[in-house]
């Protein structure tokens, strides 16, 4: 693991133990918004560059925890319309809070870029111009770093570069953070990275900008770590593999002469309903211990037979993303939208049914099947083990491949369907998840289901690993770390 520490001004810096680790975090809550300004020493105006998910989320918390004590401006491109959006929010040009996004950045001393990747990776060098000298550059995902290293460039040696990044979507970083109104604390956890530090000011100005957005606790890691675990992740477990998942699953109960309604609830409703809570409570092998003797046995074989196709696969793409061409994948993709945009996720018969499912849905009544379980829990397993091998932080991967998706993405899919859950991501998450979710239904099809009727030739080693695997400690730790309180999707 690369050598992680900081030390903050602002904020007690709480050491935890995880596994044969200690790592770093601050705590959130709402009793720390007073000491905001404190913190951010220096920034006279937030420019917040971007209206998607996160920029109206991210935009709309800190001017909600700043109260008025520093500006926050919105700043969008000429033109776009997303102005009238803003406005219906009380942005305004006439109190200056909104603008143009390159005179926001010029007139901004944290600027914080929440457009696409794509855009990023265009308009980079007109934004680095815009930036003041001394200024903080804010970000929220790698990808720009990533771009920077694919064509021989870098950020300007003159400006902080840091970044703090939600483990969930838009949505839920402005729905947790409202709910956090009344109880204390509720928010979606974030990562942070100081990447450049100019100044002496970089931590603490992650920390305030990520205890303004309602983060429960932040942890740290690297902008390397963080863009190589979070598009690796949303291939993987978070979106394209669950989306893989259910499809395969589904189609294997159909073939078993279920009923689509049936198939459906012990595919998607079994992973997005029960599994989810018990992953989010009681972690991963807290969903094992929930199942009777029969049952355990069935999840030994279904994780048993997932686990070592989708490890292979999760090697696969993160050799593509730390590469750099999964990177230069969404460039060249991005560029195609004009004439190939992206279509529906969620055409195929059973995301049909689903809709017909979840209208009458009694929560009582979703299954806890055990093969749908064990299939879920390998994969999930697997990406484990491939950040693990890769020495990421131990809160990273907690994060990026239980924790986002037990609190903050399938929550989403259970309210509304695949669709609704991808799409309401980034541009680089909608299209990973497009790519590899393919791959995944593929690998389980071809290589895991087949298994099940020769069970001579299932390899017992990978879930022999399972029960006494660090990651259960280190989400039992995590957990206590948690927030109060779960999402609620309108």
């Amino acid at each position: 693991m690369p050598e992680l520490d900081f030390q903050t001004h602002a904020f007690e810096k709480e050491l935890v133990d995880l596994a044969d680790r200690q790592e770093g975090i601050v705590r959130g809550g709402r009793h720390l918004l007073p000491r905001l300004p404190g913190a951010l020493t220096g920034i006279g105006r937030i420019g917040v560059i971007g209206w998607g998910p996160q920029g109206r989320a991210q935009a709309l918390n800190l001017r909600d925890s700043l109260a008025g004590t520093i500006p926050v401006t919105v700043g969008l491109r000429a033109g776009s319309s997303s102005f009238e959006e803003a406005r219906q929010e009380d942005f305004s040009e006439d109190d200056g809070t909104l603008g143009e996004m390159f005179d926001v950045i010029a007139r901004s001393d944290l600027v914080i870029l929440l457009i696409s990747d794509a855009a990023q990776a265009r308009l980079y060098p007109q934004i680095f111009e815009a930036l003041r000298p001394g200024a903080t550059l804010g970000l929220s995902h790698g990808f720009l770093l990533a771009h920077l290293r694919n064509v021989g460039d870098d950020f300007p040696p003159n400006v902080n570069v840091i970044a703090v990044c939600p483990k969930g979507l838009g949505r839920s970083v402005r729905a947790l953070y409202q709910q956090g109104a009344n109880v204390n604390g509720a928010g979606i956890n974030a990562s942070f990275a100081v990447h450049r530090d100019v100044d002496g000011k970089a931590t603490d100005y992650a920390l305030a900008w990520s205890l303004a957005l309602g983060s429960p606790y932040t942890f740290q890691t690297t902008l390397e770590h963080e863009f190589r675990s979070d598009i690796f992740g949303e291939r993987g477990i978070l979106l394209g593999a669950v989306h893989g998942i259910v499809e395969g699953l589904y189609r294997l109960y159909r073939a078993q002469g279920r009923t689509p309604e049936d198939a459906f609830l012990h595919s998607a409703e079994t992973i997005t309903g029960p599994v989810s809570r018990l992953i989010s409570r009681l972690g991963i092998r807290g969903v094992y211990e929930a199942l009777g003797p029969q049952d355990r046995s069935t999840f030994e074989r279904a994780y048993n037979v997932a686990y070592p196709p989708a490890l292979d696969l999760l090697a696969e793409i993160y050799d593509e993303v730390k590469s750099g061409n999964e990177i230069r994948s969404v460039i060249a993709a991005a560029d195609r939208f004009e004439r190939f945009p992206m279509r529906s996720c969620e055409r195929t018969e059973m995301w049909a049914v689903g809709k017909a499912v979840r209208a009458r849905r009694d929560p009582d009544s979703i299954p806890l099947d055990a093969f749908t379980a064990g299939v879920y829990c390998g994969v999930m397993m697997a990406q484990i083990d491939t950040l693990l091998e890769r020495d990421h932080p131990y809160s990273e991967i907690a994060n990026e491949s239980v924790i986002e998706a037990a609190d903050s993405l399938n929550p989403y899919m259970h309210a509304r369907g695949i669709s609704y859950m991808i799409d309401n991501c980034s541009t680089t998450a909608r299209l990973g998840a497009r790519k590899w979710a393919p791959r995944f239904d593929w690998a389980l099809m071809q290589h895991a289901f087949p298994l099940t009727a020769e069970p001579s030739e299932v390899d017992g080693a990978p879930f022999a690993a399972f029960t006494d695997h660090k990651i259960h400690d280190i989400l039992a730790r995590c957990a206590e770390m948690r927030p109060s309180v779960d999402i609620f999707v309108e």
